[in-house]
């Protein structure tokens, strides 16, 4: 499978003197999902979910970082350095050992979900705990990278948009056509940014974009930083997105919205995609089903096709499902029936 610099070359921002860094990211399914689709009243073959977990390190931030580090190494950057709510941390380290590049990381004490460290982790990435939210760990960062003269690889970093934008050729090229709507989850704000200016490289006819905050994390919705952000979404746990103004203009130029949806909400999506769909996502990227769910339940005219993005993998945040309440059976060697739970 080619990655997605060799899919695209043509339109990101590389050259043959470009060292390409690749897992071969990219090229994700774009899976069917009926059940929500007549959640909200609508047909068979009318939602879409682009399940960006299948991509190496299980989320989104592949396709940025193989052009980011890529870049980066054109560049004779002595290492690569980010803040992170886990996501990135992860892909950063993958793809820095990949390129032979030192990798520094900060993140929120205890605010990263157990599976994203683990990566960073392993693939001998240096982290740094900050004491205070995503933000102040952000500002930190791009201070620090100035002194030890690294790349930054947030979404702050143009590159990383490039290589986001390819999500939306490939819906393109899978549907034939853009969708309708697109609903993500909005936290640093990058990928919503990244889409729109896929689609508008893309192609002639564009979605309205809606993306959705946790509503204890909602800056855009209030329309000024959140001091504390909360929420059990951790990878949109952000009071002060980056790319603010790029969301901004996708909303505004596309008809579209960026609205927030409760906790409660995004867990409800989470667990309807896990056994309605088939499909285990980490809680943040159920933000995009949640404000579908709610668009459906406040009759927002909804038409077409529409994409919903999942940003990551569940196993990203394996702490998560063990939180809720569930049966444990024991089968004792040599019992004549099983002991079966009802049907939930």
């Amino acid at each position: 499978m080619k990655g997605i610099i060799e899919r695209y070359r043509s339109r990101l921002p590389v050259t043959d003197k470009t060292p390409i860094v690749t897992l071969n990211e990219g090229s994700t399914p774009l899976v069917r999902a009926d059940l929500i689709a007549a959640s909200v009243g609508l047909t068979a073959g009318s939602v879409f979910l682009k399940c960006e977990g299948s991509n190496p390190t299980g989320s989104f931030k592949d396709r940025g970082m193989t052009v980011a580090i890529s870049k980066a190494l054109e560049a004779g950057a002595k290492g690569v350095i980010c803040a992170s709510t886990g996501n990135t941390a992860a892909s950063a380290a993958a793809y820095a050992a990949r390129a032979g590049l030192r990798c520094v990381i900060f993140v929120p004490k205890a605010g990263v979900a157990l599976g994203k460290l683990a990566q960073a982790i392993m693939h001998g990435a240096q982290i740094v705990e900050v004491r205070g939210n995503f933000d102040k760990a952000l500002s930190i960062a791009l201070g620090r990278a100035k002194d030890l003269g690294y790349t930054v690889v947030n979404s702050v970093n143009p590159h990383r948009i490039e290589g986001q934008k390819t999500a939306a050729f490939e819906i393109v090229e899978e549907l034939g056509s853009p969708p309708d709507f697109h609903f993500l989850p909005v936290g640093n704000a990058g990928n919503i940014t990244a889409y729109w200016k896929g689609y508008c490289e893309f192609a002639d006819k564009r979605p309205r974009m809606m993306g959705f905050q946790a509503a204890g994390a909602a800056p855009l919705v209030l329309g000024r930083p959140v001091k504390d952000p909360k929420t059990v979404a951790s990878a949109i746990r952000i009071g002060n997105p980056a790319c603010r103004e790029g969301a901004l203009r996708a909303r505004d130029e596309s008809d579209g919205a960026i609205e927030s949806v409760t906790d409660a909400e995004i867990l409800s999506a989470y667990r309807l995609l896990a056994k309605a769909e088939g499909v285990f996502c980490e809680p943040a990227s159920a933000a995009s089903v949640a404000g579908l769910l709610k668009c459906g339940r406040h009759k927002v005219p909804l038409f077409g096709k529409i994409v919903c993005t999942l940003t990551g993998h569940g196993l990203k945040d394996p702490q998560t499902p063990l939180g809720f309440k569930h049966r444990r059976l024991t089968y004792a060697a040599g019992a004549k029936r099983l002991p079966l739970a009802r049907k939930p």
